[in-house]
């Protein structure tokens, strides 16, 4: 991988902490998470006249998509109501790899090779210390490790749901650009429902921070994408999970979260698990 890939790669994964990290300083969780996802749909209005359209074949895997990544966004808003972003982010992109491995195995009898079972031990280790260290500062929130831990499933299945469905549309970036125009209305439906006008009102306010957060993770993806085009994708996967150090990071600079010497140890190490499940 060459170093201008590796510097894109890198800014990708510190793009997608930073939009968690707007979602974990928000008054309002989840109307924030809606606005970010309609700061994505609004920049996909944008794009997407100038891409093709996902081939029929897809449609099936493109409306599966839409609806787990209705439960995906959900979750983030609930795990950050009173989970720190450096207990929860690592909890739910550094289990996502193990799950898949475990799943692989139980579902397809696929097994990890030995490495990828050290980056199984190495995540289990991570977050078995990173819930240690949170019970012994008193800043464990059973709900926000629950969601968490939920949500690394759904990220397990939106994964499978994805990768399926972006090698038969033809176009993985007007497939990711649908999905992400599809997922707005709907949660803004569900947000409507339950805020009533409160979300015209946050719309009118945040719609600065809504735009922002949404190119952050439209430009994640984007990127990380383009990187596969021209780097070998394990080496891409594993470079994104660099993410978790990136979320550490912001939660203790900018968010004033404060991070012991075990919890970055026990972050580290889930990253360094995820990398080794991507690689080997």
């Amino acid at each position: 991988m060459s170093l201008d890939v590796m510097a894109i790669v890198l800014f990708a994964a510190a793009l997608h902490a930073a939009w968690n990290a707007l979602v974990r300083a928000s008054a309002d969780k989840f109307l924030d998470t809606v606005l970010i996802v309609l700061g994505a749909g609004v920049w996909t209005a944008a794009l997407l006249p100038l891409m093709p359209s996902p081939a029929v074949e897809s449609w099936p895997y493109l409306a599966a998509s839409v609806l787990i990544h209705v439960a995906y966004f959900v979750l983030v808003a609930v795990s950050y109501r009173s989970g720190e972003l450096s207990f929860v982010y690592p909890l739910m992109r550094g289990s996502a790899p193990a799950l898949t491995a475990v799943a692989g195995l139980l579902l397809i009898n696929e097994s990890p090779s030995p490495g990828g079972w050290a980056g199984v031990v190495l995540i289990s280790c991570g977050v078995l210390v990173l819930a240690g260290d949170s019970l012994r500062l008193g800043t464990f929130r059973a709900a926000s490790a629950a969601f968490a831990l939920s949500n690394a499933g759904v990220i397990v299945i939106y994964t499978l749901i994805d990768g399926q469905g972006a090698r038969l549309s033809g176009h993985a970036i007007s497939y990711t650009g649908w999905m992400f125009l599809l997922t707005a209305p709907l949660l803004l439906a569900i947000a409507a429902v339950g805020q009533g006008r409160g979300i015209v009102h946050r719309i009118r306010s945040g719609w600065r921070m809504g735009l922002l957060g949404g190119a952050c993770t439209l430009a994640s993806y984007g990127l990380a994408l383009w990187a596969m085009t021209r780097a070998p994708i394990a080496l891409v996967a594993a470079l994104r999970e660099t993410s978790v150090v990136f979320a550490a990071i912001i939660a203790a600079s900018f968010l004033k979260e404060p991070i012991t010497r075990i919890r970055y140890v026990s972050i580290i190490t889930v990253c360094a698990g995820a990398i080794a499940i991507k690689l080997f």
